[in-house]
């Protein structure tokens, strides 16, 4: 990546809070950045002051904060607009998201504007001997990953999964926080809002430090799986069958095509353990599995496995963790 330019990280808003995932963005790549020789931006959308400030304390050189009441929420023709517009004013290398449906949204359509690549859904960032960005990304159901690079065109955009990079400490470190102003009306957004229904729990399994989590075996008593998860202060999870089958939210998808969660203890009950479920996993502190088939690929992924009807060990649970 010849004449490297500024790693810049987008920084998402939701009713005034910043994402997540948009902070640990911001922690790996302070280390991109800092690998590059370069300053690392972070660039929001609809800021109020405090929020902007917060994001300052998070490793950033310089915070750009575009302030208009317009952005109060998210609107997909003018987001791309403003993005485009400051991304070709600051001529960043590396442009970085996070992997949510908004983020998703607005990689893909500046990565045409700008006729540059496009690496989704990494879950791992680095930088090679030659000074480009590498993103990681799982193959093939998790049984290969990818390193891709865009060597010739930028930036370099990037989407990053929920989860998979560690929420970083404040740091005390000198950041200019800068404010644009746009002159925007009404005319300029590119949908109206009739009405806003939200769906799913809204639960986020990515900050959770105990889970439970179900799969086919479970035969979609999740009520079950909940009482456990009550006893332990944790929250339920699924595999893709079980919400495939309606038995759970889809937002409770554990895996390559749900959420990564890095949880202290996670308890799986009745998966069988394909690769496209233990990428989800992996980076658990102690997994604890339940099965009836000693064979199942779960095991291989436990640190302590139980052979056995996941109904009575469950319920003996609840009630031995409900008497202590």
């Amino acid at each position: 990546m010849s004449d490297v330019g500024g790693v810049w990280v987008y920084a998402e808003e939701r009713a005034g809070s910043l994402r997540p995932v948009s902070l640990e963005i911001l922690g790996r790549a302070r280390a991109v950045a800092d690998a590059l020789g370069t300053r690392l931006v972070a660039l929001t959308f609809g800021s109020e002051e405090a929020t902007a400030r917060d994001l300052a304390r998070y490793g950033s050189d310089e915070v750009v904060a575009v302030e208009h009441p317009l952005l109060g929420r998210y609107d997909t023709r003018l987001y791309t607009d403003l993005l485009e517009r400051e991304v070709r004013a600051g001529d960043p290398s590396v442009l970085l998201l996070g992997a949510t449906r908004d983020g998703q949204d607005l990689a893909g359509r500046l990565a045409v504007r700008l006729r540059t690549g496009l690496t989704a859904h990494v879950t791992s960032l680095e930088v090679d001997p030659e000074k480009r960005l590498v993103g990681w990304v799982p193959g093939f159901g998790g049984g290969i990953e990818a390193g891709i690079v865009c060597p010739t065109h930028r930036p370099a955009i990037v989407t990053v999964r929920p989860g998979v990079f560690p929420m970083p400490l404040p740091v005390s470190m000198p950041c200019e926080v800068r404010w644009v102003r746009p002159s925007l009306d009404p005319s300029q957004l590119g949908s109206q809002r009739v009405s806003f229904e939200p769906k799913g729990t809204g639960v986020d399994l990515t900050r959770s430090e105990v889970l439970v989590v179900g799969g086919r075996g479970t035969s979609g008593d999740f009520d079950r799986l909940q009482k456990l998860a009550h006893r332990l202060g944790g929250e339920v999870g699924a595999t893709r069958v079980a919400t495939d089958s309606g038995w759970v939210e889809r937002d409770r998808m554990i895996g390559q095509t749900g959420v990564v969660t890095h949880p202290k203890v996670a308890v799986i009950l009745g998966a069988s353990g394909a690769v496209q479920f233990t990428v989800g996993i992996e980076k658990a502190g102690f997994v604890i599995a339940v099965n009836r088939d000693p064979d199942a690929p779960i095991f291989d992924s436990a640190d302590l496995g139980l052979v056995g009807d996941l109904g009575p060990i469950v319920d003996r649970l609840v009630r031995q963790l409900g008497e202590a």
